[in-house]
């Protein structure tokens, strides 16, 4: 029986499969929805945008149309309104752009806000990371509430507020400059020091926002699935292992992410904060790209030159995130786009 059986399979092994046998399976497709309908379905989600969506062309896409002054000799007062100004102004071409390179002050101006960019990016991007694996691994979670609040309060202060409280304690007149001297020491004022300014800002940013990294991290530390500690655990991995291993690859997107954007503002560290202490340390430590912005176009009146500022701002700005998003994609990660 055996062997009147073994022919026949192998013919049947043998046999070329049929045309519809060997297509492969087809592809579903799927219908596309027409935008009148996508409209109709999600029209309270698009309404609930609406009021966002206008704020950003009033505050953001309209005043673009200002830029056209950079090529200009703008005079405001030559007629009644900004865009008949703009009409009645001579063309200047790239002239603004030209000063621009042999302006000492500018290049000053860049030099301060890189360094400052430079020592935030060292001093303040990694606490919150540390932060928020502390609070998740070692504070209990009676106690880790308390701590968020306690760390996020000073991020709805203003900026008054903040550098008010830095020069009641380390002002001249400060709690520790009295302290000091109370204890026989030379007191000291760290708010004028201009050597120590750079980092004073950074210490006020510090200060002020690390508790919005710090529930920013601890959100997606709070997406690791508790398996995976669980299955770390009984492997043997200690707390340390579980914070190399488990909790630093889940930030890793996020920080991609967060480290991208905090490129982006590389050329804006903080146009209020610096603004409030200028006069303090003088213009050769404090002065930042915004600042001189400020003081150039709006204070002596050089609206065209002021706008070439910002653009050349606003473009090295663009450059330096989509080299980051660059960057982290070659990283294997996101970043703000996908690929």
């Amino acid at each position: 029986m055996a062997q009147s059986t073994t022919p026949a399979r192998a013919a049947s092994a043998e046999r070329t499969p049929t045309p519809a046998e060997a297509a492969p399976p087809a592809k579903k497709t799927v219908a596309r929805v027409p935008l009148r309908h996508r409209l109709r379905r999600d029209r309270v989600l698009l309404l609930m945008v609406l009021p966002s969506l206008l704020l950003l062309l009033v505050f953001n896409y309209v005043p673009l149309i200002g830029n056209i002054v950079a090529f200009q000799d703008y005079d405001p007062y030559v007629a009644d309104n900004a865009f008949q100004a703009m009409a009645q102004s001579p063309w200047i071409g790239f002239e603004h752009f030209s000063h621009m390179a042999e302006d000492r002050l500018f290049w000053q101006a860049v030099r301060n806000t890189l360094a400052i960019f430079a020592i935030q990016l060292t001093l303040f991007f990694p606490l919150p990371i540390a932060l928020a694996l502390f609070i998740n691994s070692f504070v209990r979670p009676r106690v880790r509430a308390v701590a968020q609040a306690i760390l996020y309060l000073p991020h709805f202060f203003s900026w008054v507020l903040v550098i008010t409280v830095f020069q009641q304690m380390f002002g001249g007149a400060g709690l520790v400059a009295q302290i000091l001297r109370d204890n026989g020491h030379e007191g000291f004022d760290l708010m004028t020091d201009p050597g120590l300014f750079k980092f004073l800002v950074t210490f006020e940013m510090v200060w002020k926002d690390a508790g919005w990294g710090v529930i920013v991290f601890l959100a997606a530390l709070a997406a690791v699935s508790p398996d995976l500690y669980e299955a770390s655990a009984m492997d043997g991995a200690n707390r340390w292992r579980r914070i190399w291993h488990i909790q630093l690859p889940a930030l890793r997107p996020v920080v991609a992410l967060l480290l991208v954007l905090q490129v982006g503002n590389a050329l804006t560290v903080g146009f209020e904060q610096i603004l409030l202490q200028r006069a303090a340390v003088g213009p050769s430590a404090s002065e930042v790209l915004d600042t001189y912005v400020w003081n150039t176009g709006l204070d002596n009146g050089n609206f065209g030159y002021g706008a070439a500022i910002g653009i050349v701002k606003g473009v090295f700005g663009l450059l330096m995130v989509l080299a980051a998003n660059k960057a982290a994609h070659l990283m294997g990660e996101q970043g703000v786009y996908k690929r």
